[in-house]
């Protein structure tokens, strides 16, 4: 935004009169362009695709959307450059002015001098349609053209955001960036069923391995972050990991990315959950304050209610419990459990959620488990009876 600031003002020469041919343009992203609080004729040229047209008598309105924001730069131009081509979906390069616009639902707008269409496409025959809530059902159709919509865009933005929030926010305290190997030999302490690793040619020689090992794509890069940590005071790292659980439930995905971290010298688990608060909250609020138009879409249409939970998270500290805490909440709540609760089970899914319900709906660390519950490595506690774990 700083930047396009800065070639703005480097153009304001040219602001009080018609450019002179040949001259110097700006190449703005439509969101730089929106952000503009002071437009008064600079020279912008803008790319990016059709959402609408509207042609009166005198006057063309487009509206151009290069996916950089929720919302369209309205380009107004002479009736002259309507065209056949100018159609809903059609990539185009405007060239113009950007001045202040005479409508309230918009800061600024494009007065085009010169539009080039790039791309032509034919309305009719395109499968997304203006102001159509399309479902997700229908839109995974088409993959090549569903990141065009609202939906998607907007998700497609929060998720760059918030992964760029994540890699600041480990950056900014401390931690080294591990690329932990797609391709290993490793289970990972049996993490979940796994894809195995062949080569195209494989069935010619059945009985040899690539790699002289089976090798498979990862489940977890835990084990490599183990042996950097022995070097690296701090480290993490944020990948693909895949599982091969034939469901098709929403909580088991066969690829999804994943945020891992190992610290050295911890003194207490306190430590730890401050980093993991910490990046929780840090992350949320630049997103909530980075992609405020694209949060609201999807508080909405999508997931209605978690933009105040985000917000109410924000305000809060996270809570920390003991297992045989959480035992007893649990079997003094009201609700029937499919699983009932009791000690040296494992917390469910419909457990979780009443706990964090019962505390008011703040993120909750559960701790001191029974050892029995967790990995073999896990720290024990030395003065409890109960022979619990500290994590």
């Amino acid at each position: 935004m700083l930047g396009a600031r800065r070639l703005l003002g480097a153009l304001r020469l040219c602001s009080s009169v018609s450019c002179p041919r040949p001259r110097a343009t700006a190449k703005l992203r439509v969101r730089d362009a929106l952000g503009v609080q002071d437009a008064s004729g600079e020279c912008v040229t803008v790319q990016g695709w059709i959402r609408s047209v509207r042609s009166q008598k005198e006057v063309l309105f487009l509206h151009v959307n290069d996916g950089s924001s929720l919302e369209s730069l309205q380009v107004v131009a002479d009736s002259s450059f309507d065209s056949r081509e100018l159609a809903f979906g059609s990539s185009v390069q405007v060239q113009g002015q950007l001045v202040k616009s005479q409508s309230k639902r918009q800061n600024v707008e494009l007065k085009a001098e010169k539009i080039e269409v790039v791309g032509t496409c034919e309305a009719k025959a395109f499968p997304i349609k203006y102001k159509e809530r399309h479902p997700l059902e229908y839109l995974r159709q088409y993959p090549h053209l569903r990141c065009r919509t609202n939906a998607l865009g907007s998700i497609l933005r929060v998720r760059s955001e918030a992964t760029a929030a994540i890699h600041s926010y480990f950056k900014d305290n401390g931690f080294m960036h591990i690329h932990t190997p797609v391709l290993t030999s490793n289970d990972c302490e049996g993490a979940g069923e796994l894809f195995q690793v062949e080569p195209s040619s494989k069935i010619k020689v059945p009985e040899e391995n690539f790699f002289d090992v089976p090798a498979f794509l990862t489940v977890s890069g835990q084990l490599h972050l183990e042996v950097m940590s022995g070097a690296f005071t701090q480290v993490f790292t944020f990948g693909p990991t895949f599982r091969a659980e034939n469901s098709q439930s929403r909580r088991h995905l066969a690829e999804f990315y994943m945020v891992e971290a190992e610290v050295s010298f911890v003194e207490s688990l306190q430590d730890l959950m401050q980093v993991m608060e910490g990046l929780f909250k840090a992350t949320t609020e630049m997103v909530l304050s980075h992609c405020p138009e694209d949060v609201e879409l999807c508080h909405q249409f999508i997931a209605s209610g978690q933009k105040d939970r985000l917000e109410h998270m924000l305000k809060n500290n996270f809570l920390i419990i003991s297992y045989a805490e959480a035992i007893e909440i649990l079997k003094q709540a009201s609700q029937n459990f499919t699983f009932t609760p009791k000690w040296g089970v494992d917390l469910q899914t419909e457990h979780e959620k009443y706990l964090v319900r019962h505390c008011g709906n703040i993120p909750v660390f559960v701790i001191n488990y029974p050892s029995e519950l967790k990995p073999f490595y896990m720290r024990e506690n030395e003065d409890d009876p109960q022979n619990t774990e500290v994590a």
